[in-house]
């Protein structure tokens, strides 16, 4: 397992800090490509259809063929429960060779259908897409089969099964979606050996509430069948429709509906303005991750960047044999570039399957706990969504206080939630929260309900070009240190260090919380820790403010309970059901 932990403090405006980081010793770097490097394509990626994707029986129960009235045949597969299938924060996360083995994925998808009500998906649309990454081009065909064997009336597929986890929060709103499954394991390395990620999005684009999947884990332990449709592979290298009786398989750009929705958020002219100033550079490390797929047609066809400022900017199924996650040691080649003698003015880089962010200035790193908190403070004049202000703003418990001391100032709602992108969603369902963000590079907004690593890059460059906007040609521009220290002059700042254990023992870890909670329920404010005195320690409890205004028994899923009962009568009926059971 891993384990993270921060360490907090806050200094008042008074202190005049230099810069974030410490000095690194650093070499210019011939990271930038060449712009002869890329080649106009679609998306790129080679083609392995043929293969045989199988759910196979491991009982000496033969499957059983169901003639289904559509003209589609569903076998119903005799399966056995596998250990270990209980997800995170976040989906289901594994080696690869483990979603490899029989049944594995199957068994866990279906009993995602086993667990949700049969109004969620019976002749229903469902998303389908992921970062890219080994193996899902084969698991999207097993995704397709069962859901389809479920009853399930079309699934919407990007792309060479390429969907952003933004791009598949916002397909779903747009098309009004039932809900969508990702295939990602986020940051973590992708490859034969490395990782591989599933996870469920609700109609409202957010991940799955624990109700749910707690209700897919013990499907889990007791799965007996596996409902699968006796269809060929899905051809989703072309857009296009593919039929199957009454079932459908609908594949889309990937690009298309997210773009469309960022277009309505930023000023796009804004931004371009500020891309095409000579007195401008700017680079983004797409990692080999999913948004390589979404840099060039949103930052060079859009907006106007060069095409040589996109860095590894073709999405590989191994991420190029790196780790995608935008930080200062995965993403070391970027900073190499930010802090070389002349370096670019602003520097971005995005994660696996794109929901993460890393921001730099020249020579200056940005905590995330300090990105949104510059984002918050300068949305409404920055960013044209955000135009008739803030609903509120939020963080998760291991971020910094900086967020707080935004809302403070601003008099804005504020909320601190466990980690887990759903508690964020459940709020903003509730017109709660427009603005938040995780210490683990992760930043958003309610224009979708997951976090947003493009967002992020373009409400910096929203800021930074908001700031600039009445300077002329060779006038010294607002940079983003400045703009991070003038934040710090007048909300104070926070200083953040964060602590990570990895492929730690469990029973270790859990002594090490045992100990921490030990040492924080005899603390006091006023206790003296070498030059600190402790102002505050808890041990952090959390209850959904928006949970209790329509308790359904589902827990967080409360806000999409009431939005269903707008939806339609079955959902109304079962709203005042709930209503009745409070």
């Amino acid at each position: 397992m891993a384990f993270s932990c921060k360490l907090d403090c806050f200094i008042l405006p008074a202190y005049k800090p230099q810069n974030s980081i410490l000095p690194l010793s650093i070499q210019p770097s011939s990271f930038l490509p060449s712009p002869s490097s890329f080649k106009p394509q679609k998306l790129p990626f080679g083609i392995r259809y043929g293969s045989t994707i199988r759910v196979t029986s491991s009982s000496s129960t033969p499957s059983t063929t169901i003639a289904e009235p559509e003209g589609i045949k569903i076998k119903s597969i005799p399966t056995k429960p596998i250990e270990g299938q209980k997800t995170g924060t976040s989906g289901l996360r594994k080696k690869v060779k483990v979603f490899m083995q029989d049944n594995y994925l199957a068994n866990w998808i279906q009993a995602l259908f086993n667990s949700l009500p049969p109004e969620d998906y019976k002749n229903g649309l469902l998303v389908l897409g992921g970062d890219g990454r080994y193996f899902n081009r084969e698991a999207a065909q097993i995704i397709i089969k069962i859901a389809a064997g479920n009853g399930v009336g079309k699934i919407l597929v990007g792309q060479e099964g390429i969907l952003s986890t933004p791009a598949v929060s916002a397909v779903i709103r747009k098309r009004k979606a039932n809900g969508g499954f990702i295939m990602s394991a986020s940051h973590n390395p992708g490859g034969p050996e490395y990782d591989w990620g599933i996870k469920f999005n609700y109609s409202s684009g957010q991940p799955a509430p624990e109700s749910i999947t707690d209700k897919i884990y013990g499907n889990t332990l007791s799965i007996s069948v596996i409902k699968i449709a006796d269809i060929l592979d899905v051809d989703i290298s072309k857009v296009g429709v593919t039929k199957f009786g009454s079932f459908s398989v609908e594949v889309i750009d990937p690009v298309s509906d997210y773009l469309e929705l960022l277009e309505t958020v930023f000023d796009f002219q804004l931004i371009k303005g500020l891309l095409s100033r000579p007195d401008f550079r700017f680079i983004f490390d797409a990692m080999h991750a999913v948004t390589g797929a979404y840099a060039k047609p949103i930052l060079v066809d859009k907006l106007g960047a060069s095409l040589d400022s996109i860095s590894n900017g073709i999405p590989l199924e191994d991420f190029g044999h790196g780790h995608p996650d935008p930080n200062l040691t995965y993403a070391k080649d970027l900073v190499n570039i930010l802090y070389a003698e002349n370096g670019p003015d602003f520097g971005a880089a995005s994660d696996g399957d794109g929901d993460r962010n890393m921001i730099l200035g020249r020579s200056f790193f940005v905590t995330p706990s300090d990105s949104v908190a510059v984002i918050a403070a300068n949305a409404r004049e920055a960013v044209p969504y955000f135009k008739n202000g803030v609903k509120g703003l939020a963080r998760s418990m291991p971020t910094s206080g900086a967020l707080d001391r935004v809302a403070e100032k601003l008099d804005l709602p504020f909320f601190e939630v466990p980690t887990g992108w759903k508690f964020f969603g459940n709020l903003m369902d509730a017109g709660n929260l427009s603005v938040c963000g995780e210490e683990s590079f992760g930043t958003g907004s309610d224009h979708i309900r997951e976090k947003d690593g493009i967002w992020a890059v373009l409400a910096w460059l929203s800021i930074i070009a908001h700031r600039n906007k009445d300077k002329k040609p060779g006038e010294k521009l607002i940079s983003v240190s400045d703009i991070v220290t003038e934040h710090w002059a007048t909300y104070g700042r926070n200083f953040f260090s964060r602590y990570d254990y990895e492929e730690c023992e469990s029973e270790g870890a859990n002594k090490m919380i045992e100990h921490l909670r030990d040492i924080v329920s005899k603390s006091k404010p006023g206790d003296q820790y070498g030059s600190y005195v402790l102002q505050f320690a808890d041990d952090f409890a959390y209850t959904d403010p928006s949970a209790g205004r329509w308790k359904c028994g589902i827990k967080t899923r409360c806000s999409v309970c009431f939005y269903r009962w707008f939806k339609d009568y079955i959902s109304f009926i079962r709203y005042w059901f709930c209503r009745g059971n409070c």
